[in-house]
């Protein structure tokens, strides 16, 4: 098994390089990140594709992934579910947490390269995105999950989707008050979606099965900072034996014997973000067995099996390696970014802890 231990200012940049490298290689000339080769390319994965190109120091790539965004939003302000080879490869919808992530990304790659002029370029893609975003809200301030390009709003809503949103409102917020724009409408929609996702549950899957067997259902909310303080990490205590298994990483639904790398990665950032920094660590350190030679690692393992599934390895799952890395080595200006929920304060140019909805 191999371990490895990474710290807070111990980045061990040689180890990562083939990992970034393995995104670099799979994008393709027109800026799009598919998720392998021969595979397609969807708007969230990309964004944290990206975002794993930013922390390895690759800027050009990044910029090229992000006006692979520009080039390909539709008049909407939306993108649609899949591309693959210049084409979509599924038009059926524009999934509403997919959209908003471009706020994430961009505010992730000014936090490591503070380059405005990148913001102002990227400024009119934000707005339009989550204008569309917006234009999905429920009567609590929910979002719903998509829009059908043949029948229109799909009016139920995920916990985890609203709760990706949530973040990309912090971001897009953030951006704006860069920019000196206002926009006190975003912060109303941020504050009524984080109500929504705290005192609402009966706004989420009303039209499907409950997704509460999925671990993301149970960590993003802590993740994005809809659960803050004492109560996200009773939150994550509550379900810990539930999700995680020993030595090897966070299940991704608790009903089967599946460990998966980026979830697991997303975990260790929210237990970063409660203070669990110990635990981060370990369940860090558990993932790279799952490597590849080539720096790239596999989507996850079954371990009643023991066996590697799917033979797939994700550019996104390398994107989260390194946003985990980072977080838990604070290597860049960015490491912060899953960890803390912060607002920049307008007047002083400065980041303040603003601690949401739900927290103590």
């Amino acid at each position: 098994m191999t371990n490895v231990y990474v710290s807070m200012g111990f980045f061990p940049a040689d180890y990562f390089t083939d990992t970034v490298q393995y995104i670099v290689r799979s994008q393709q000339p027109d800026g799009s990140i598919p998720w392998f080769d021969g595979a397609c390319t969807d708007p969230w994965d990309h964004v944290e594709s990206a975002m794993g190109l930013v922390i390895g120091g690759r800027y050009d790539e990044a910029r090229a992934a992000y006006d692979w965004l520009k080039t390909n939003q539709l008049p909407n302000g939306s993108w649609l579910a899949a591309y693959k080879d210049g084409v979509v490869e599924d038009g059926t919808r524009a999934e509403s947490n997919f959209v908003a992530y471009i706020a994430t990304g961009v505010w992730h790659y000014y936090l490591v390269t503070g380059d405005v002029k990148f913001l102002e370029a990227m400024w009119p893609v934000v707005n339009d995105a989550i204008s569309f975003v917006l234009r999905l809200r429920g009567e609590q301030g929910q979002i719903y999950w998509a829009e059908d390009t043949s029948l229109g709003i799909r009016e139920d809503s995920l916990i985890t989707g609203c709760s990706s949103i949530y973040k990309s409102l912090e971001c897009a917020l953030n951006i704006a008050t860069k920019l000196d724009v206002k926009m006190s409408h975003w912060a109303m929609a941020r504050t009524r979606l984080g109500n929504a996702l705290t005192h609402h549950p009966d706004c989420f899957d009303r039209t499907w099965d409950s997704k509460s067997r999925f671990a993301m259902d149970w960590f993003y909310p802590v993740l994005t900072g809809v659960i803050r303080g004492h109560a996200a990490n009773q939150h994550l205590l509550s379900r810990w034996d539930e999700f995680v298994v020993n030595g090897l990483g966070s299940r991704c639904v608790n009903d089967e014997p599946w460990v998966t790398v980026a979830e697991s990665c997303e975990l260790v950032m929210a237990l970063l973000g409660v203070g669990q920094y110990q635990r981060a660590v370990q369940l860090f350190s558990w993932l790279h067995q799952f490597r590849d030679d080539d720096g790239s690692y596999w989507t996850g393992y079954v371990f009643r099996d023991e066996a590697l599934w799917p033979l797939e390895r994700p550019t996104w799952t390398a994107g989260a390696i390194m946003l985990a890395a980072d977080a838990l080595s604070n290597h860049t200006g960015a490491a912060h970014l899953f960890t803390e929920v912060s607002t920049i304060n307008a007047a002083a140019d400065t980041v303040k802890i603003n601690y949401g909805p739900g927290s103590d």
